[in-house]
Order: C-alpha cells, then structure tokens, then sequence
C-alpha cells in the first residue's frame, strides 16, 4: 500500500491516542508521534511510529499558568483550566514538528464528550469505548484503561481529571484507589503545613514552608513544590461541568498547586487593588475564563494585556494553612497595601456625614 501522506500524532500513550496510532498506520499514513512531557507522571515508552519526538514543554506551560492566576481564571466557579492552558502549549508545539517534518496531517485524540476533538470522532467515536478496549486488546496495544477501571485521566502539571466508566453517574463516589495526584482528604495527614507565599505583580516568586524553612524561587520548581505539599494534604473537586459542546459532563478533577495558588492571589488582590479597578479586573477575569476554555486565542492575548495593567499592585506575601484538602488564609503583608488600620477605627461622626451624603439620591427620589 503506498503512504498517504505524514501525520504528526499528539501521542499521550492512552486509550485513544494508543489506539489511534494503530489505526492511522493501518489506514496507510506514515505516523510521526509527538509526545509533550508538561508535567504527567509517564515512562514515555517507544509507540511504534515511524518517528517520535518527546519534548518537555513544562517551563513554557507554568507561564501559561502564570496567566490564569493572575487573571483569578476559575470556569463556573470550580474549574482551574488545567486541560484549557495545556492545549495550546501542546499545540503549538505539534505544529512546529509538522512544519519541520513536511507533514501534511496533524492528529490529536480527544475524548468524545470533550471540548478538543475536530475529526477523529467521525471514525473513532463511532465505535464506542468498549469498543476501544476491545480494538486495543485484539491488537495487542498496552493501555492503561481496563473494562474494570475505564475511565480516561488526563494529567499535567496543573491538574489531573478523571472521567468515564463508574465517574459517568454523578452519585457514585469516587472508587478507592483513584487518586494519584492528590491523596484522598480522608487520609491526607491531621497536622498543617503552613506556606508561605510571595507575589510580584500577581505572579507567584517564592514560596517557604515555615515548618522546615523550605525555599523555593524558580517558576517550575516553585509549582511542582505545591502540588507535593498540597496534594499531600488532598485537593479533589468533583464537579458537573457545561462543556462548550453544549452537554455536562461529571468528571474529578485535582488541581493541588492551582488551588493555593488561586486563593492566595485572590486575598492579596483584595489588599492591595482599588475596589473599582477590582471590579473591572473580575468582569475581564471572567471573559479571559470563557475564552481560554473555548480555545479563542486571538481574543485571549487583547484581554491578557487589560489584565496585566491590573496586577501592578499586587504585591505581597500571604501566609497560608493547608489541610485535610482545604485552604486557610492566616495572614498577610503588603508593602502596596490599600488597608489603613487607623482608619479601620473612624470617627463615628465621618460616618455619619458618609451616610447623610448618600442618602441625598434617597431625598431626591422622593
């Protein structure tokens, strides 16, 4: 059979991707397998194609994750984005292997219910997951999903998720033994651990354990620190998401260094950013939110920029308590800080000239 034509894979080794690889092969394409290393806990084994290129992108990717924690990016209240700001730096990375390889085709396998998949699913996804497993069994390809166990996880440095099999039905618990990032709260330890965290214009510098004095300033490094102390401690959210595809979905998701990092950023934007300027950085925030979820890059860079002008002051150091999965702010400090103590103690009379003032709209309504 003669070739149609190079493909480049976005390979992650799974169930979909593992089977993708062999179907693409048997329908005659010559397959080049990009693997990006953004922080998943993989042995990166030999797929079987033609060519293969791992790359360890997880630098860049902290920088995108830089920019949801200074745009306070959480999608319906729950969701740190850890799928959303990983797309683009694997994407963006698959089509520089393809322009240099002269490839013509560029692959990816998304799950079926998700917001990432374009073509695959008119062939794949017709068969079913069952059907998946069973394509991948009669083939020999070494997949990590069983009938027992065959929900999809889907890890970065950011985040983990887990869906599918038993995870479809939102009132089941979640099955022993499927965390992997994050400890289950229930048997994470009973003592805290109290960090303390740095920031320069809403971007997380240093971050010291006051338990053991514990130092960490480099970007990477300074995450992959959180997501240890934290994910000790079981961070686990289980959520119904509205995926853009217009179905909701029920999956797990743990986000441990995401998740200190959001709430400490959020109390030292409190104390250090003027109440109105606040305001018009939550409606962006929000916008910034729905754009990266849905992939609209172009319209993300115009509204990065408004935001950054808002992160100026935000400067500080919160102290927090992390424990049994939850987050405690205990303190902080600002040298930008907008809190006066004395004032904190008004005059009882500036009050009142406060209030007579205000009530003036209340008089001329009448």
């Amino acid at each position: 059979m003669s070739s149609k034509g190079s493909v480049v894979l976005a390979y992650s080794g799974r169930l979909d991707t593992s089977c993708i690889l062999v179907w693409l092969k048997e329908q005659g394409y010559d397959v080049t397998a990009y693997l990006a290393n953004i922080g998943q806990k993989e042995d990166f084994q030999e797929p079987g194609a033609k060519k293969v290129f791992i790359e360890d992108v997880s630098r860049e990717f902290v920088e995108f994750i830089w920019l949801a924690i200074r745009s306070s990016t959480l999608y319906e209240d729950r969701y740190l984005l850890g799928t959303s700001l990983a797309r683009p730096c694997i994407t963006c990375k698959q089509v520089e292997v393809a322009q240099r390889e002269g490839a013509k085709y560029v692959y990816h396998g998304t799950t079926g219910k998700g917001n990432d998949q374009v073509r695959f699913e008119l062939t794949c996804y017709s068969l079913g997951r069952n059907d998946l497993m069973e394509y991948s069994k009669q083939r020999g390809i070494p997949i990590p999903a069983t009938p027992k166990n065959p929900w999809s996880m889907d890890e970065n440095l950011m985040h983990i998720s887990y869906e599918a099999g038993i995870l479809e039905n939102p009132k089941n618990q979640a099955p022993p033994g499927l965390y992997t990032k994050t400890q289950d709260p229930a048997k994470a330890p009973n003592i805290p651990d109290i960090l303390e965290i740095e920031f320069r214009k809403g971007v997380p510098m240093k971050v010291t354990n006051v338990k053991d004095s514990a130092t960490l300033q480099t970007a990477l490094e300074l995450f992959m620190y959180l997501n240890k102390v934290e994910g000790k401690h079981g961070v686990g959210i289980v959520i119904v998401e509205n995926r853009f595809i217009g179905m909701k979905s029920r999956g797990i998701y743990g986000a441990p260094a995401g998740t200190i990092l959001y709430r400490a950023d959020v109390d030292t934007k409190a104390f250090t950013v003027d109440r109105e300027v606040h305001k018009i950085k939550q409606s962006l925030g929000s916008k910034f939110t729905e754009l990266v979820y849905t992939g609209r890059c172009p319209e993300c860079e115009s509204v990065r920029r408004c935001i950054a002008k808002s992160q100026e002051r935000v400067e500080g150091k919160v102290q927090v308590s992390v424990l049994k999965g939850q987050v405690y702010i205990l303190g902080r400090e600002s040298p930008l800080s907008l809190y006066i103590e004395e004032l904190v103690s008004r005059n009882p009379i500036d009050a009142t000239r406060f209030i007579n003032i205000n009530s003036l709209s209340k008089v001329t309504a009448k």
